[in-house]
């Protein structure tokens, strides 16, 4: 297992942002997992789990505990009879949706553009153009807090609209199960290719971001209010409201993370006094604020 003390965690985050981490550990299999839990335990410190970095915002000042990336060494995948496939949670969604076009296998198609990993999209039910996690997953292993490893089925992972059991609990995903089709291997690389053109184009990937900002409100659409509430390129600092999707925070290079959350806080005012609408974060800030 690879640990690192004061490892600063804008070189771990899609964002680009955030101050050093006490301790940071790659465990590469699941027995590392818990010694890097027991590591956290035992000295009574709070751990984070971490994947490809996407969908959070760590303080300027770090994060005074112990960081868990789920990644290298736990990404392998196994196709079985039957379109069942057993995936660990450290392999990237994108990684994971190339590699069942290439089984022949269809349904996963709307992941291939979702910067993180399946144990991120597992507890968020991570989706994107009409397709999620939940719509394929059969069932999930986890450990709990205690380090006990259960094996959840699709109905009690509790899956809803970026939520999940896994949150609640505060579970570790160790690994899905899912099932897909059979499909034709070309037409699943021409819809997944469709379906990142159409991301490149409506998405600011060329700035350093979290990914989507806020959570979709019930009967709106997050960037439309923003928009309409004037906040098109709105900025603080080098955290900026994008002028591509309004739904996006970006940083133009460098934000710190207080002028993110600022910026995240006027955006939600604004909105409030206009149409009367809370909007939500989606993305998780770690750490002091």
């Amino acid at each position: 297992m690879i640990q690192l003390e004061q490892e600063m965690m804008n070189t771990h985050t899609t964002f680009k942002i955030g101050g050093p981490a006490a301790y940071y550990m790659i465990p590469e299999n699941e027995d590392e997992i818990m010694e890097a839990l027991d590591f956290a335990r035992v000295r009574k410190l709070p751990f984070y789990l971490l994947g490809r970095g996407s969908n959070v915002l760590f303080s300027d000042e770090g994060y005074p505990g112990v960081v868990i990336e789920i990644g290298r060494g736990l990404e392998r995948m196994s196709v079985h009879q039957e379109g069942m496939v057993m995936v660990q949670a450290g392999i990237g969604l994108s990684t994971m949706a190339v590699r069942l076009a290439e089984a022949g296998l269809t349904g996963f198609e709307f992941a291939g553009g979702i910067p993180g990993t399946l144990g991120g999209g597992i507890t968020m039910n991570a989706g994107a153009y009409g397709g999620e996690i939940k719509d394929c997953i059969v069932s999930a292993t986890v450990l709990n807090e205690e380090g006990n490893k259960m094996v959840l089925s699709k109905k009690e992972l509790e899956l809803g609209y970026r939520s999940s059991i896994i949150q609640k609990e505060k579970y570790i995903v160790l690994q899905g199960t899912f099932s897909f089709e059979k499909g034709e291997r070309e037409k699943i690389f021409s819809d997944m290719k469709e379906l990142n053109q159409k991301r490149r184009e409506k998405q600011p990937l060329e700035y350093p971001s979290a990914g989507s900002t806020f959570k979709r409100p019930e009967g709106y659409f997050a960037g439309k209010l923003i928009e309409d509430a004037g906040l098109r390129g709105y900025r603080i600092g080098d955290a900026q409201v994008s002028e591509k999707h309004c739904g996006f925070v970006i940083n133009r290079g460098h934000a710190t993370a207080e002028e993110v959350r600022r910026l995240i806080e006027e955006v939600q005012n604004r909105v409030r006094e206009k149409f009367q609408v809370e909007l939500e974060p989606e993305v998780r800030m770690v750490g002091k604020f």
